[in-house]
């Protein structure tokens, strides 16, 4: 059986323009070499034996991926127990949802309503890896509501801390160093501790297989955490990191209207443009610490 990879070589012309217009008079130069590709392949998922969706992914982590994803579906709650995850054959993940003995109504009742979500997920689709909210019924479905209070959670960061992220970002991650062609989520603690990095040609893949690491380590909620992404913070990304509990979000590019009105919505501290020494903070400034403005 062949085995997949994170990364593939293939054959490329590399063509080289000069700033001269008159130096190469023959046109621009090309040379045959060798280049590595981040891989892209697709990922079934199935909820007993029934495929969920199909999703588009760079292989590795990919128990991670199957568990993030149901979980910030609403499809899995830390409630009940996800007592299997396997990969059934190189491509395709069979995430399992199997209740232990029940000894309480309430956990009868949540075991009930997980089983209900299963049966309505309406989700059977090729997800592309640069979407991660296609196929939805409507606008209101895809709002995913958090179980946790994150305008409870007191963490507080430096912006200092916040700007040496993306270069510890950048510094953990080994597939990109070689392909330069995948997102990448990490999870860090307000001192810029890395905790999990994981890395996709998708953000939200990224993003959920940190989420589903955290699900089975049985480290949710994600409080006093900052999750920085490389890419931009979309509203599936805010979505998922409310989900999570994660009460910081920071990317290295631009948030949308509808994210930054979701982080608002749930207290979320949302950072974006961390580039070099600046950023910007678009809500939950009173996270930030020693900031000072202009008389």
């Amino acid at each position: 059986m062949r085995v997949s990879t994170r990364t593939q070589r293939r054959r490329i012309q590399r063509i080289s323009v000069s700033d001269d217009p008159g130096a190469d008079a023959a046109g621009p130069l090309a040379g045959a070499r060798a280049d590595l590709l981040a891989v892209e392949e697709p990922l079934e998922i199935r909820i007993g034996g029934q495929p969920l969706t199909v999703t588009m992914r760079t292989p590795g982590d990919d128990i991670d991926l199957a568990a993030g994803f149901l979980f910030t579906e609403g499809l899995l709650s830390p409630a009940v127990d996800l007592r299997q995850i396997r990969m059934c054959d190189e491509n395709v993940a069979d995430a399992t949802l199997e209740v232990a003995d029940l000894p309480s109504p309430a956990e009868l009742e949540r075991a009930t309503d997980a089983r209900r979500a299963q049966r309505k997920a309406q989700r059977n689709f090729l997800t592309t890896s640069a979407c991660g909210v296609c196929g939805k019924e409507s606008i209101d479905a895809i709002r995913v509501r958090s179980r946790y209070d994150l305008t409870a959670d007191q963490l507080q960061v430096s912006p200092v801390v916040l700007a040496g992220l993306p270069d510890r970002l950048r510094e953990a991650q080994r597939v990109f160093a070689s392909t330069g062609g995948l997102h990448a989520a990490g999870l860090f603690t307000a001192d810029g501790s890395l905790a999990v990095l994981r890395e996709d040609v998708g953000r939200h893949n990224a993003v959920d297989k940190v989420i589903g690491w955290a699900l089975r380590a049985g480290r949710l909620p994600l409080s006093g955490h900052i999750l920085m992404v490389s890419g931009r913070a979309s509203f599936e990304l805010v979505q998922k990191a409310a989900v999570a509990g994660i009460p910081v979000l920071a990317a290295v590019s631009a948030p949308s209207s509808l994210a930054a009105d979701l982080a608002e919505e749930t207290g979320m501290t949302l950072v974006g443009f961390l580039r070099g020494n600046s950023m910007n903070g678009y809500t939950g400034l009173q996270r930030l610490t020693g900031i000072t403005t202009p008389a």
